[in-house]
């Protein structure tokens, strides 16, 4: 029995490296399938499984040599000879493990086959990931509620539409960076933790600044969410599937925006989905919305605590036993699902790299609480910052100048588009809806009553005495060097209507929202404004058109045969044919954005550029995954994809800023970005045959 059961610290200690070698038994470290032939009964007691719980089972390393004085001995020996070794022999031999490791994990991997454990995770990671692209589009449809929920001015809309990305730019790199050192389902977890609290959190508030706050911090959370998500998965993918299911996987981020999409459209228009608290709390229905949208974050949360932490990473801090176990469950999990529960895990030991980082051990004792936390956090924030040097150093620093080139110019161009197509096609809406304006001129009306909707019109020279406008809307109308004698204004609302050069004598306004800055250069002789309307007033047949709803649903189902084209070659043209081709045919459909003068043009070219584009996308995402170590990986990822959200916040406010104005720089600068990025892309090595480092 002594022989047979190991608890965990005594199998740690019995793989302990000693002068240079591992003592493994049958002097090797993996047991694969051509191992010579055991009897029967020892092959049962190497083999053995365990339980629900994880409890280790007699026999399950057995084999494995445990003499006390040996143990004794390596415990001793490696510690003397460590201190006084040259750190750069010891990150010598590191890299020497590692790349044995990589090698010998890829034959594993291969040995648990593909099978219902990836796909369970393949769903669970796809939520997180939908979740991502929901937040990319909620704040560009709640917008246009929002802005009057909220008095938003023009500024207060521009910051509120960046904050995400600015968030979302900071916690790619923050949460990014300390996956590679607390682990990829813990951080996932902290991710997406802070951002269903804080985006349940925002659809209650009222204030603006303490939305927009919410936003930011929702948008820190999720930003975290794709560099991990894609480390995480990739590691539990054998070199054959990585790049087919990886861009598998991409595709929960269309699903986020069609979900987004009809959420909206379903949710948004039916104002009578909320409720009032007095006249100061007010939950309308875009906020409603605002909850749904979390349901994918909160669903991936809560169905991430069933799944384990990536084994790639539990070898790379030196969690042996930990990682075999968790491949002892994916292989006989997948096992089980092909109807082969009989197949036993042929591995027996794991090479883990040589640990060189310096531990920093705090006793209850020294200090108080929060002095103790600080040094764990400097500690870990430290480590986070090395770890993004490491990636500029002289083996990959090419590499990811490159890289970021290509992230950079794929996000100034895509997501300047996404906003630009469905702002020009506001524009030409608002060209159309100008066209059909009606001009009354030098009218004269007098004891009437007005109780009906004008939308829509210009009013010149008028003469209006003794009239009344109660219970009514004014759409779009402006009244210009007009009279108004002796009338009466009562619960009247108004939306882009204004007074300009008009007299106003002797009249009453009551529970109006005629504020003063409607008023241009007009005299108000007599005049008495009571009971003003408070806060602003939402008008969703207007803000809300269903067609900008439809252009964003498009817009994502677009990009369904590029997923699958991209899934289906990834892996048999190669990443980079895959980068470059799609940059450069995206280029060519925005070169044809100059002949889209028509709402049905501009939607029909977003289609072709979505679709076109997002090959590049997975493929971008797959080899960021393959070109960096597991323990840099998440880091390079998180950078990659901060400097891509930097990239974003730069293409929403330079290609807005040319709406109605020119569509000469906004086509000319993302043409020329793709082109750019794609002929750099080519220059990038292929990665396809590559085990996972």
């Amino acid at each position: 029995m002594d022989d047979g059961y190991r608890n965990t610290n005594q199998v740690s200690d019995d793989y302990r490296y000693q002068d240079g070698n591992y003592d493994t038994p049958n002097d090797g470290y993996y047991r694969g399938g051509d191992e010579p032939a055991q009897e029967e009964d020892a092959q049962s007691d190497v083999t053995e499984g365990h339980d629900e719980d994880d409890e280790v089972y007699e026999g399950e390393y057995q084999g494995i040599p445990h003499p006390d004085d040996i143990k004794e001995k390596q415990k001793r020996a490696p510690a003397v000879a460590d201190e006084y070794r040259d750190r750069a022999d010891l990150m010598a031999e590191r890299m020497e493990d590692e790349e044995q490791l990589a090698h010998q994990y890829e034959n594993i991997i291969e040995e648990c086959g593909h099978g219902r454990f990836q796909w369970t995770l393949f769903f669970v990671l796809g939520l997180a990931l939908m979740a991502d692209g929901v937040e990319v589009f909620v704040v560009g449809f709640v917008l246009p509620s929002a802005e009057k929920d909220m008095c938003l001015s023009s500024s207060n809309k521009g910051m509120l539409g960046l904050i995400v990305y600015l968030g979302m730019m900071v916690g790619a790199v923050l949460l990014g960076g300390l996956a590679d050192k607390l682990g990829r389902k813990q951080c996932l977890i902290i991710s997406l933790a802070i951002n269903a609290a804080f985006a349940f959190l925002s659809s209650f508030v009222q204030g603006y600044g303490f939305f927009l706050f919410c936003r930011l911090i929702s948008g820190l959370g999720i930003g975290g969410t794709l560099p991990i998500v894609f480390a995480y998965f990739s590691e539990f993918l054998s070199r054959e599937k990585r790049g087919e299911h990886l861009s598998w996987l991409c595709m929960f981020w269309m699903i986020g925006g069609i979900y987004a999409s009809a959420m909206a459209w379903s949710i948004i228009p039916h104002y009578g989905w909320g409720f009032s608290m007095g006249t100061k709390y007010h939950f309308h229905s875009w906020r409603v919305f605002v909850l749904v949208c979390a349901l994918p974050c909160i669903a991936s949360l809560v169905a991430l605590k069933f799944m384990p932490e990536s084994p790639r990473f539990l070898l790379e801090i030196g969690k042996h036993d930990e990682a075999w176990m968790i491949l002892k469950q994916v292989h006989d999990t997948n096992m089980r699902a092909k109807g082969e529960p009989e197949r036993v895990f042929t591995v027996s030991y794991i090479k883990t790299p040589k640990q060189v980082d310096e531990f920093i051990e705090i006793q209850s004792s020294t200090g108080t609480w929060y002095q103790r936390w600080l040094v764990r956090i400097t500690t870990t924030l430290k480590q986070v910052w090395d770890n993004v040097l490491y990636c500029l150093t002289a083996q990959y620093r090419m590499n990811t100048l490159m890289l970021a080139v290509v992230w950079f110019t794929m996000a100034l161009s895509y997501y300047g588009l996404i906003v630009w197509f469905p702002d020009m096609i506001r524009y030409l809406q608002d060209e159309a809806y100008d066209s059909r304006v009606k001009i009354f001129n030098e009218e004269e009306v007098s004891h009437f009553t007005f109780n009906f909707t004008l939308e829509n019109q210009i009013h010149r020279n008028g003469e209006y005495r003794n009239d009344k406008f109660i219970g009514m809307k004014f759409k779009e109308v402006k009244f210009e060097d007009s009279l108004f004698e002796d009338c009466y204004f009562e619960d009247v609302t108004s939306s882009e209507t204004f007074f300009e050069n008009c007299t106003i004598i002797s009249t009453v306004f009551y529970n109006t929202d005629l504020y003063e800055h409607k008023f241009i250069n007009c005299r108000l002789i007599n005049s008495t404004f009571m009971k003003e309307k408070e806060g602003c007033h939402i008008d969703f047949e207007e803000d809300n058109d269903f067609l900008i709803y439809l252009v964003s649903f498009l817009g994502s189902l677009s990009v369904l045969p590029g997923n699958i084209i991209s899934a289906l070659l990834m892996d048999k043209i190669g990443r980079i044919k895959m980068i470059g081709g799609s940059m450069l045919i995206s280029a060519v459909c925005c070169f044809f954005l100059f002949f889209g003068n028509s709402e049905s043009a501009m939607i029909g070219w977003q289609c072709l550029f979505c679709g076109a584009s997002i090959a590049a996308w997975n493929a971008l995402d797959v080899i960021t995954v393959e070109l960096y170590p597991t323990d840099k990986r998440a880091t390079a990822f998180g950078i990659l994809n901060g400097l891509c959200k930097f990239g974003a916040i730069l293409g929403n406010s330079i290609f807005s800023s040319f709406v109605g104005i020119t569509k000469v720089v906004p086509i000319l600068l993302a043409s020329s970005a793709l082109v750019g990025g794609g002929l750099l892309a080519l220059r990038l090595p292929e990665t396809r045959e590559q085990v996972l480092m």
